[in-house]
């Protein structure tokens, strides 16, 4: 193991001790986190990007998206949507796919060597929003209850729309150079290039004709397992069969399991979304016919906690590359699009989204502004910056890192700042 990586253990050990006397300020963890990550990268930059850039990396990378997706899911309170289904239908079915046009079109524009597929992978990677980077503006009292409720149910939703889109996007653009090269060539492909052509297009094939079947069976997948898990837990626990201990370890190997089951050999469906919704069924089923509205918090803490430890490695990776980008140099159109992200391509759509709703003109306000960026991000960016050839991977991976940096800046800084200046509604 790269001794920078139990660098970051460490730095997670030390964080996790003190933690709790900065647990008022959601941005503390990661902004201590990445800074560590940004400082110890120094001692070997090409090492730790090496590590980073690894199957086994990948591999760790898909499983913490997986746990984190299936925790967005569980804590979602009342109903498959919170209670909010016309709303969170504008949001994630119009607002989002207009937000992530909005960045493909400027990207068109702002990064012409950027091919189309490169530019799709990127607003995947930039508009899911994730409040881990900003819990304090959620708990605000100046955040009416319902907003607070929509934003944090959108967050989930969002993931699961998306990764699809992400899947097959980026399987294309990894065969695209591939295939320019040979075009380009005129020749007969040498034994490697034409292995990694095959490979490559193979993986196109099934992630352009099969995404749409594949994202079925993930949702059958997630339906059964999530749905029977939570129906077995349900009647172990009310007959005494079952602890909240039992239950813990059953919600955290979950979705481990649901992910499995759904990317072995003979499924090929998407893993992501199979997480996602077996957490939906989990929680559906768990919770029917008895008064609880969510899950207990006794039986959610492990899985949320594995998630918070998770993300704290991601806070410190972070860091790191943050470091690595800087001294690669920066990219200002990149760093132009991760605003453009942050603001205008999440306001505007959710503007329209929201036309005819009931909710006021003061809160779809708060609804576009208040939309940060965390761990996804990163998470996806980790997966592109793997795949992806080395110009392209940079891309993707430096406007994750320069959102989800941005977005520490303005919704951890600034925007609790402007928050409680609002009048106080809850």
């Amino acid at each position: 193991m790269p001794s920078i990586i139990l660098v970051g253990f460490a730095a997670i050990v030390l964080w996790s001790l003190v933690a709790h006397r900065f647990e008022r300020s959601g941005i503390a963890g990661p902004l201590a986190l990445a800074l560590i990550g940004s400082l110890v990268v120094l001692i070997d930059i090409p090492a730790f990007v090496e590590a980073v850039d690894s199957d086994v990396a990948e591999h760790v990378v898909e499983l913490i998206l997986a746990v984190l997706l299936f925790v967005d899911a569980c804590e979602v309170k009342g109903g498959v949507f919170g209670g909010e289904g016309k709303m969170i239908a504008r949001l994630v079915l119009i607002a989002l796919p207009l937000s992530l046009a909005l960045v493909v079109v400027s990207g068109l524009w702002l990064l012409p060597g950027v091919n189309l597929f490169v530019l799709i992978v990127i607003a995947c990677v930039v508009m899911p929003t994730d409040f881990a980077p900003a819990t304090a503006l959620l708990r605000s009292p100046r955040i009416p209850a319902r907003v607070r409720q929509i934003l944090n149910v959108e967050s989930g939703y969002n993931d699961g729309l998306i990764s699809p889109i992400f899947g097959m996007s980026l399987a294309i653009a990894v065969v695209l150079p591939t295939l320019i090269k040979v075009a380009d060539s005129g020749t007969e492909p040498s034994h490697s290039t034409e292995t990694e052509l095959e490979k490559n297009v193979e993986d196109f094939v099934n992630a352009f004709f099969g995404a749409v079947p594949a994202t079925i069976v993930a949702i059958l997948v997630g339906v059964l397992l999530g749905g029977a898990i939570g129906l077995l837990t349900r009647w172990a626990s009310g007959r005494g069969f079952a602890n909240p201990t039992g239950v813990r370890i059953v919600m955290l190997i979950t979705p481990l399991f649901t992910y499995g089951i759904a990317t072995i050999h003979g499924v090929g469906a998407n893993g992501f979304v199979a997480a996602f919704v077996a957490g939906v069924m989990f929680r559906f089923t768990r919770t029917r016919k008895t008064e609880q509205l969510s899950i207990a918090h006794d039986e959610l803490v492990l899985v949320e906690e594995v998630g918070v430890l998770a993300t704290n490695f991601v806070w410190f990776v972070l860091g790191a590359m943050t470091t690595d980008m800087i001294v690669r140099g920066v990219d200002w159109m990149l760093l132009l699009v991760a605003l453009l992200a942050l603001t205008v391509f999440r306001a505007v759509p959710v503007y329209l989204a929201t036309l005819g709703s009931s909710i006021s003109w003061r809160d779809r306000t708060i609804v576009g502004l208040v939309g940060p960026r965390g761990a996804a991000s990163i998470v996806f960016g980790l997966l592109a910056f793997n795949k992806l050839p080395t110009g392209a991977g940079d891309d993707v991976w430096d406007v994750a890192v320069l959102t989800v940096v941005s977005s520490i800046i303005l919704h951890g800084l600034v925007a609790p700042y402007i928050v409680k200046r609002l009048p106080s509604r809850v």
